[in-house]
């Protein structure tokens, strides 16, 4: 099922929420807000291609190499990082974070591998 947002919805999330800003055929915007001490699931996705950039706060961004290998660093505000096609990644919200996510239109690609919040 394809997932139906217009801009400025908001959706409510276990660990927070994201607010819709854009979406076109060449890519789409949130915003993202984590709460302090939450994750997100452990995910990737089929096409997609993500670039994150921290607003506030700083999360632990696990993110999966070129060689299978889940590297884990700090990411802070000002500071942005990608995420490929394929790539497993999760997020962990050190202090209440807030971000932007410019990515691919494609809102409803996303595989979860593991969920705190039991998500499929």
């Amino acid at each position: 099922m394809t997932r139906r947002m217009e801009p400025g919805s908001r959706v409510e999330k276990p660990w927070g929420y994201e607010i819709l800003v854009a979406v076109n055929e060449h890519y789409a915007m949130k915003e993202i807000v984590l709460l302090g001490g939450t994750r997100s699931s452990l995910q990737s996705h089929e096409v997609k291609f993500e670039t994150i950039l921290v607003l506030e706060g700083s999360l632990l961004l696990e993110l999966e190499d070129s060689d299978g290998e889940i590297r884990c660093r700090t990411v802070t505000a000002g500071e942005s990082y990608d995420v490929l096609p394929g790539r497993r990644h999760r997020v962990t919200a050190e202090v209440d974070v807030r971000l932007v996510e410019v990515s691919t239109p494609q809102l409803d690609d996303v595989i979860r591998h593991e969920d705190d919040y039991g998500r499929t």
